[in-house]
């Protein structure tokens, strides 16, 4: 809808108010008073689960150890974030590498006001650097993908809904790193949406049923944001590309160690040389508020 569009369903909602029957129907009343405040967050630029909690997933492209090792970093760098506002955060499911690097890791964060603070993470981030995994001190770029879903948990999620014919439901055992089973019972899940293929691992929950809850609940953050990034693509009059190439879709900062030190969000103009303080320290306080524009 357009912002024009939104205001006039404003004015005939709030009309519809002040007629003498509105609360005859006390559940129609409630419905329409909710969709005002949704109407009116979106007018304001505030998605309607903006000040919830968020889960987000990081995806080391083609690479090997030195993508792998990028999403450490990475996460890294996020969690220093969290730590500096308070957001507490816990592990859904990790594949790690015997570097200390991660193939994916997918963490659900809790906190104020996170999804909204966080949504506009998703894409590919780019690092240049001198590879420490090759012996010949090459320059090597690496690429990382970062997904941010709003976390339905305390949400309803009655937007998304899923008919159970459509999800296969996959169990195994939980791992370690390395692939190391932790756990002599099959309480990992693994949910495939079907129609999408869009696919949710958990493991870390204490019950299969537990983790089987979770995992349907990031599936449907996830098909909440396909659909939010189809309906920004029609708005836009852009075309999103279906790619799975993380290399070349979407890149959105990148974070240059060598020849020079930069950090820098190719969407905004943001940028700093400080590296350290972005990379380790966790501050990317300047380009999450350049980002609240896009």
């Amino acid at each position: 809808m357009t912002k024009e569009e939104i205001q006039a369903k404003i004015v005939e909602l709030e009309a519809a108010m002040a007629s003498a029957d509105f609360w005859a129907d006390k559940v129609r009343a409630q419905a329409t008073i909710r969709e005002i405040g949704e109407l009116k967050e979106k007018l304001a630029g505030v998605g309607k689960y903006d000040r919830g909690n968020a889960v987000m997933t990081i995806f080391s492209g083609a690479g090997g150890d030195d993508s792998e090792d990028f999403s450490g970093m990475l996460l890294r760098m996020y969690m220093k974030f969290f730590e500096t506002q308070g957001f507490d955060w816990k592990v859904l499911h990790e594949n790690k590498n015997d570097h200390g690097g991660y193939r994916n890791i997918t963490v659900e964060i809790h906190g104020k006001g996170v999804y909204g603070m966080l949504k506009n993470e998703s894409g590919v981030h780019r690092l240049v650097r001198i590879s420490p995994f090759n012996a010949k001190q090459l320059r090597h770029t690496s690429f990382s993908m970062v997904e941010v879903i709003p976390d339905f948990k305390d949400q309803s999620g009655g937007d998304i809904v899923i008919p159970p014919d459509d999800l296969r439901i996959e169990f195994s055992r939980s791992s370690g790193p390395g692939g190391q089973n932790v756990n002599k019972r099959e309480t990992a899940v693994r949910v495939v949406h079907i129609p999408t293929g869009l696919a949710v691992h958990v493991e870390t929950e204490r019950s299969q049923e537990q983790n089987r809850e979770k995992a349907v609940q990031v599936l449907k953050g996830k098909l909440f944001k396909k659909q939010d990034d189809e309906r920004k693509a029609v708005e836009r009059g852009m075309y999103i590309s279906k790619t799975t190439d993380i290399e070349w879709g979407n890149q959105i900062r990148s974070y240059v160690l060598h020849p020079y030190k930069m950090v820098k969000d190719h969407r905004t103009g943001v940028e700093t040389s400080n590296v350290d303080a972005v990379l380790e320290d966790g501050e990317i306080g300047a380009f999450l508020e350049a980002e609240k524009d896009l």
